[in-house]
């Protein structure tokens, strides 16, 4: 009799300190555990396709790696981890591309639990939303689309992927690699850590990895907003800005690499003419936070490594699937540059100024990416004997949680690992949200300070 009380109690004082945390602790000690999880689960032996338990730390990389969505692997997908193992990494990717807090709500719409506010602010944060209003409608949308894209992507790349493997490993791989292509996560099955680089000059393949990719790293608000209203002119700012960017970034990346590899004898000189284009276009969408490349990483011209490096640290767009900086943060630096060199005192995007605090907090995002990704180049050049070009390029696509590496993780040292462990955590759950979760909550100043000019530039 005694131990139900005993877990009524704890439960009680489970609830009472859950009541307590912030959304943003919520969401980051969440993402947290589902990585705890997914270790434990990895490290088993049976997880491992030669029966042996692959130890504490390549586990805690691996399961971070695919709750961030990343893709950087200590070991390959293919081959190292049995089915079980290649399960739980897709299990990981699926929400942890959707956010804990998504399924969540799947968990207690499945049981008939009403949502309470807590639980509705803790989704606002984890979907980058404004306000409280239609969240678990959205979240329902969400989904749902998510499960037909993935399912179409999953029967689209099955049958290309029948020219290539039996029938039951087309399917198998058809569902993994739509999964993962989805969720940015860029992990394959491909074997020996090669991704898509035989299917380079195969136009299906990369077609319908190039749309997922896209799709999932424009945000759920965007494609929502473009599901309701169909007509740009219709369309709110931030679906606006999203797809303006998102197109722009598309087309520069793939005109820059077409001319930066096209003599490269060791990426696209010696393809064909659909081999170069559709090279060229998918190392432009890849880097913001896909992972999967059909183009040899390493083989890169150094000029091509480091456009790279700014793709990865852009990313996707907010409320996506996606990690980096975001689109819309570049964005809005852009348009606030462009109107002081314009002379303007607002910034201006489609005829609509963003607000002040938008501007600050797109500062704050890129100036806390810039010294952490810089804090973490340094450590690294310390505990790692490799290239700093490929240590600097690791650790960008670590912080956007790409998954696109020079060959050196399987290498790196064991405090490397979880630098980059590190690493992956913060950009998938953000910084300015991990710097709000466990930092002091700021009162507004009832005092407003006399304002004085300072020399800058």
């Amino acid at each position: 009799m005694t131990i139900p009380g005993v877990v009524k109690i704890n439960y009680a004082k489970f609830m009472a300190l859950l009541s307590r945390l912030k959304s943003t602790q919520i969401l980051a000690l969440g993402f947290a555990l589902l990585i705890f999880i997914g270790t434990f689960l990895l490290n088993l032996p049976m997880a491992s396709a030669d029966g042996k338990s692959i130890g504490i730390i390549d586990a805690f990389f691996t399961a971070t790696s695919a709750v961030c969505v990343t893709g950087l692997v200590v070991v390959d997908t293919g081959t190292h981890w049995s089915l079980f193992g290649q399960l739980v990494i897709l299990m990981l990717i699926q929400i942890g591309g959707l956010g804990f807090m998504t399924m969540a709500t799947l968990v207690f719409l499945l049981l008939g639990k009403k949502i309470t506010l807590k639980e509705r602010l803790i989704i606002r944060e984890a979907l980058n939303q404004f306000s409280l209003a239609g969240l678990v409608k959205l979240t329902k949308y969400i989904l749902i689309f998510t499960f037909i894209v993935e399912s179409i992507g999953a029967v689209l790349l099955a049958v290309e992927f029948l020219r290539y493997f039996p029938i039951i490993e087309s399917i198998y791989y058809g569902v993994f690699h739509s999964v993962s292509a989805f969720n940015n996560a860029g992990f394959d099955l491909m074997g020996n850590y090669k991704s898509f680089t035989p299917f380079t000059e195969d136009l299906f393949i990369n077609i319908i990895i190039i749309i997922l990719i896209i799709v999932g790293g424009i945000g759920f608000t965007v494609l929502l907003d473009i599901y309701d209203k169909r007509c740009f002119k219709t369309l709110s700012l931030h679906s606006k800005f999203v797809i303006a960017i998102t197109i722009t970034l598309i087309v520069l990346g793939f005109f820059v690499i077409l001319i930066l590899e096209y003599n490269n004898p060791y990426t696209l000189k010696n393809l064909n003419c659909t081999g170069k284009i559709m090279g060229a276009l998918f190392h432009s969408v890849t880097p913001r936070t896909a992972g999967f490349n059909t183009l040899p990483t390493g083989r890169l011209t150094t000029t091509t490594k480091f456009f790279t490096i700014i793709y990865m640290y852009i990313g996707g767009s907010p409320g996506s699937t996606a990690g980096g900086i975001k689109t819309t943060t570049v964005g809005t630096l852009v348009a606030v540059v462009w109107a002081i060199i314009s002379g303007k005192k607002k910034a201006v995007i489609f005829k609509k100024s963003i607000p002040e605090d938008i501007v600050f907090r797109a500062l704050a995002i890129t100036m806390l990416g810039l010294i952490y990704v810089t804090t973490i180049i340094m450590l690294l050049t310390i505990t790692e004997e490799e290239k700093f070009i490929d240590i600097f390029f690791e650790a960008v696509s670590a912080f956007g949680t790409v998954g696109l590496s020079m060959g050196i993780t399987p290498e790196l040292s064991n405090i490397g690992k979880l630098l980059i462990i590190l690493t992956m955590f913060s950009g998938r759950v953000g910084l300015l949200t991990i710097a709000l979760a466990f930092g002091e909550k700021v009162k507004k100043a009832a005092i407003k300070f006399p304002e004085e000019k300072i020399h800058v530039g």
